[in-house]
């Protein structure tokens, strides 16, 4: 598991650098501008990530035997929600950086053996489950903001990897999360790059199918932003569904986040 771990703390790693080197550029009129999530600017999507970088540092530093003071969460949010969208830009530096500092701090027992009280699930978490939300989380933004100055952008071919492996591990609990299996009348299973996708009464991301009833052609990146409901037109192109469903079937039970 520490290898999944380090691949993902790489992962993080380098989706920050490439979107903190954007960001950096970025015009207070390109902050402004519609992001690839519905309803947020770019400015938002980048927020978001500071704002969640902010609040989900403080478990795992706290983990790690870092004594913190964190304010609560709606307390956070508003500050983020009432600053300029510049100030949302460098927040998000300041605080993506921090949350990468302290992850990339931990030791090799600590990443092997540290749980981490997220606040909002049943109980504590594996440090790989915390690490696995927040590459999924970011990966997908990073897109948001990406694809917004970049049409042909893609989420990062090594972080898609890393979610997979995790989502058919670790943090395969996410799927459920954003599913609705109840859209497809009969059963399915496809073959997707790296693995399978199982959509019965419960959605679940699998490493190998023996006899799928359906196959997904396209890259990694591209699966990875179907169960996120980013495998829209026109950011579909070269992607292909065939079998027992459809690609727009398969959309349908992945609407998005």
């Amino acid at each position: 598991m520490n290898q999944l771990v380090d691949r993902t703390i790489a992962a993080l790693r380098a989706e920050h650098d490439v979107l903190a080197g954007l960001v950096r550029t970025l015009t207070d009129e390109q902050l402004a501008a519609p992001s690839g999530a519905e309803e947020w600017t770019v400015a938002q999507a980048v927020s978001h990530l500071g704002s969640g970088a902010e609040i989900g540092r403080a478990p795992i530093a706290r983990a790690a035997g870092e004594t913190v003071e964190a304010e609560d969460n709606p307390t956070i949010w508003a500050r983020w929600d009432s600053s300029t969208p510049r100030a949302q830009a460098e927040g998000f530096l300041e605080h993506n950086a921090r949350w990468l500092d302290t992850v990339e701090a931990l030791t090799a027992e600590q990443r092997s053996s540290l749980t981490v009280d997220l606040g909002f699930l049943p109980e504590p978490v594996p440090l790989v489950t915390a690490l696995g939300m927040r590459l999924n989380e970011v990966a997908n933004h990073s897109w948001d903001v990406r694809v917004a100055f970049d049409p042909a952008a893609g989420v990062s071919a090594e972080s898609a990897e890393v979610i997979v492996d995790l989502l058919a591990g670790p943090v395969g609990f996410l799927v459920g999360f954003f599913a609705k299996p109840a859209e497809l009348a009969n059963p399915v299973s496809v073959a997707v790059p790296g693995g399978g996708l199982v959509i019965d009464d419960s959605v679940t991301v699998v490493d190998h199918l023996e006899a799928p009833s359906a196959t997904f052609t396209g890259p990694v990146e591209a699966f990875v932003r179907l169960l996120s409901g980013r495998l829209k037109a026109p950011y579909d192109q070269g992607v292909t569904v065939e079998g027992s469903v459809t690609l727009d079937d398969l959309r349908r039970v992945f609407p998005g986040f």
